[in-house]
Protein backbone atom coordinates (compact mmCIF):
# COMPACT_ATOMS: atom_id res chain seq x y z
CA UNK A 1 0.00 0.00 0.00
CA UNK A 2 1.57 3.33 -1.00
CA UNK A 3 1.95 6.28 1.60
CA UNK A 4 -0.70 7.88 -0.12
CA UNK A 5 -3.59 5.71 0.61
CA UNK A 6 -1.67 5.36 3.96
CA UNK A 7 -2.49 9.13 4.68
CA UNK A 8 -5.93 9.74 3.23
CA UNK A 9 -7.07 6.39 5.68
CA UNK A 10 -5.69 8.46 8.15
CA UNK A 11 -7.75 12.18 6.87
CA UNK A 12 -10.68 10.02 6.92
CA UNK A 13 -10.52 8.92 10.33
CA UNK A 14 -9.37 12.22 12.03
CA UNK A 15 -12.62 13.69 10.49
CA UNK A 16 -14.99 11.06 11.64
CA UNK A 17 -13.25 12.18 14.80
CA UNK A 18 -14.09 15.83 14.86
CA UNK A 19 -17.28 16.27 12.71
CA UNK A 20 -16.71 20.32 12.17
CA UNK A 21 -13.75 19.41 9.95
CA UNK A 22 -14.26 20.85 6.48
CA UNK A 23 -10.95 19.60 5.15
CA UNK A 24 -7.99 18.34 5.61
CA UNK A 25 -4.38 17.74 3.40
CA UNK A 26 -1.27 16.50 3.74
CA UNK A 27 1.47 18.16 2.59
CA UNK A 28 5.81 17.45 2.27
CA UNK A 29 7.03 20.99 3.76
CA UNK A 30 7.96 21.95 0.55
CA UNK A 31 4.72 21.52 -0.51
CA UNK A 32 3.67 18.65 -2.86
CA UNK A 33 0.49 17.38 -1.55
CA UNK A 34 0.57 13.78 -0.37
CA UNK A 35 -3.31 13.02 0.36
CA UNK A 36 -6.08 15.85 0.63
CA UNK A 37 -9.81 14.91 1.85
CA UNK A 38 -10.27 18.99 0.68
CA UNK A 39 -13.70 19.15 -1.08
CA UNK A 40 -14.42 22.90 -2.48
CA UNK A 41 -10.50 23.86 -2.14
CA UNK A 42 -7.67 23.57 -4.39
CA UNK A 43 -5.10 21.35 -2.85
CA UNK A 44 -2.06 22.31 -4.55
CA UNK A 45 -2.40 25.87 -3.62
CA UNK A 46 -3.12 24.96 0.05
CA UNK A 47 0.06 22.81 -0.06
CA UNK A 48 1.84 25.48 -1.39
CA UNK A 49 0.22 28.10 0.71
CA UNK A 50 1.05 26.17 3.77
CA UNK A 51 5.00 25.51 3.10
CA UNK A 52 5.01 29.62 2.74
CA UNK A 53 3.15 29.80 6.11
CA UNK A 54 5.76 27.12 7.43
CA UNK A 55 8.60 28.72 6.06
CA UNK A 56 7.56 31.52 8.14
CA UNK A 57 6.37 30.18 10.99
CA UNK A 58 9.80 28.34 11.81
CA UNK A 59 11.65 31.59 11.23
CA UNK A 60 9.35 33.33 13.31
CA UNK A 61 10.21 30.21 16.24
CA UNK A 62 13.73 30.83 15.81
CA UNK A 63 13.87 34.58 15.95
CA UNK A 64 12.03 34.22 19.34
CA UNK A 65 14.13 31.51 20.57
CA UNK A 66 10.61 29.21 20.79
CA UNK A 67 12.51 25.86 19.28
CA UNK A 68 10.68 23.92 16.89
CA UNK A 69 7.55 24.27 14.79
CA UNK A 70 4.71 22.49 16.30
CA UNK A 71 1.69 23.63 15.25
CA UNK A 72 0.26 26.60 13.41
CA UNK A 73 -3.66 28.25 14.06
CA UNK A 74 -5.02 30.43 12.08
CA UNK A 75 -9.23 31.99 13.37
CA UNK A 76 -11.17 33.40 10.42
CA UNK A 77 -14.64 35.11 10.30
CA UNK A 78 -15.93 31.64 8.86
CA UNK A 79 -13.32 29.29 11.21
CA UNK A 80 -9.85 27.98 11.54
CA UNK A 81 -6.94 26.70 9.48
CA UNK A 82 -4.93 24.74 11.73
CA UNK A 83 -1.08 23.09 11.06
CA UNK A 84 0.71 20.71 12.37
CA UNK A 85 4.63 19.38 12.05
CA UNK A 86 4.26 15.33 10.90
CA UNK A 87 7.63 14.41 11.57
CA UNK A 88 10.45 16.45 9.83
CA UNK A 89 9.44 16.11 6.34
CA UNK A 90 5.57 16.50 6.30
CA UNK A 91 2.43 18.85 7.65
CA UNK A 92 -0.94 18.40 8.18
CA UNK A 93 -3.46 21.16 7.59
CA UNK A 94 -7.09 20.89 9.11
CA UNK A 95 -9.78 23.51 8.06
CA UNK A 96 -12.78 23.50 10.43
CA UNK A 97 -15.55 25.68 10.49
CA UNK A 98 -15.94 28.47 13.33
CA UNK A 99 -18.10 25.33 15.86
CA UNK A 100 -15.28 23.61 16.50
CA UNK A 101 -13.92 22.37 19.83
CA UNK A 102 -10.37 24.09 19.45
CA UNK A 103 -8.88 21.63 21.93
CA UNK A 104 -10.17 18.79 20.34
CA UNK A 105 -8.82 19.92 16.89
CA UNK A 106 -5.39 20.55 18.75
CA UNK A 107 -5.87 16.82 20.46
CA UNK A 108 -6.60 14.86 17.67
CA UNK A 109 -4.85 17.12 14.91
CA UNK A 110 -1.51 16.25 16.95
CA UNK A 111 -2.55 13.07 17.03
CA UNK A 112 -2.59 12.50 13.11
CA UNK A 113 0.12 14.78 12.72
CA UNK A 114 2.15 11.92 14.22
CA UNK A 115 1.17 9.33 12.54
CA UNK A 116 1.52 10.90 9.16
CA UNK A 117 4.92 11.70 10.34
CA UNK A 118 5.60 7.73 10.83
CA UNK A 119 3.92 6.93 7.70
CA UNK A 120 5.92 8.98 5.57
CA UNK A 121 8.97 8.37 7.40
CA UNK A 122 8.73 4.75 7.33
CA UNK A 123 7.69 5.15 3.09
CA UNK A 124 10.28 7.96 2.65
CA UNK A 125 12.93 7.32 4.76
CA UNK A 126 16.95 8.48 4.05
CA UNK A 127 17.64 5.70 1.27
CA UNK A 128 14.08 5.44 -0.27
CA UNK A 129 11.80 7.26 -2.24
CA UNK A 130 8.15 7.47 -2.48
CA UNK A 131 6.13 8.56 -5.65
CA UNK A 132 3.09 10.96 -4.85
CA UNK A 133 0.55 11.41 -6.88
CA UNK A 134 2.72 12.95 -9.50
CA UNK A 135 6.09 13.73 -8.34
CA UNK A 136 8.53 12.45 -6.30
CA UNK A 137 9.16 13.37 -2.22
CA UNK A 138 12.34 14.99 -2.16
CA UNK A 139 14.40 13.07 0.31
CA UNK A 140 16.44 15.25 2.87
CA UNK A 141 19.96 15.45 2.60
CA UNK A 142 21.78 13.74 5.56
CA UNK A 143 24.19 17.21 5.82
CA UNK A 144 21.29 19.75 5.58
CA UNK A 145 21.10 21.92 8.50
CA UNK A 146 17.12 22.78 8.58
CA UNK A 147 14.10 21.46 7.76
CA UNK A 148 13.47 21.23 3.83
CA UNK A 149 11.79 24.29 2.88
CA UNK A 150 12.38 26.32 5.58
CA UNK A 151 13.76 29.39 4.79
CA UNK A 152 17.42 31.05 6.29
CA UNK A 153 16.92 33.21 9.36
CA UNK A 154 18.34 36.64 8.73
CA UNK A 155 19.18 38.86 12.71
CA UNK A 156 18.97 42.01 12.63
CA UNK A 157 21.59 43.94 13.15
CA UNK A 158 21.96 46.83 15.11
CA UNK A 159 23.42 50.10 13.36
CA UNK A 160 27.15 51.17 14.45
CA UNK A 161 25.88 55.19 13.99
CA UNK A 162 22.84 57.03 14.86
CA UNK A 163 20.73 58.06 11.30
CA UNK A 164 20.14 61.25 11.27
CA UNK A 165 17.00 62.87 10.72
CA UNK A 166 16.06 63.50 6.72
CA UNK A 167 15.09 67.22 5.65
CA UNK A 168 11.67 67.61 6.15
CA UNK A 169 11.22 64.92 8.43
CA UNK A 170 9.35 64.89 11.41
CA UNK A 171 11.23 64.78 14.69
CA UNK A 172 10.19 63.49 18.06
CA UNK A 173 9.95 65.75 20.52
CA UNK A 174 12.76 64.98 23.23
Amino acid sequence: MAVESDVLDELHRLRNRVPQLTGSLAATVDGLVLAHDAPGTEPEGLAALTAAALGVAHRIADATARGEFRELLLRGTEGYVATYAAGPTAVLTLLADGRVNVGRLHLEGRRSGARIGDLVAVRIGPNREAATSAEHVPVPASGTARPIGTLPVRTPQRPTHQPSPQAGGHRRPT
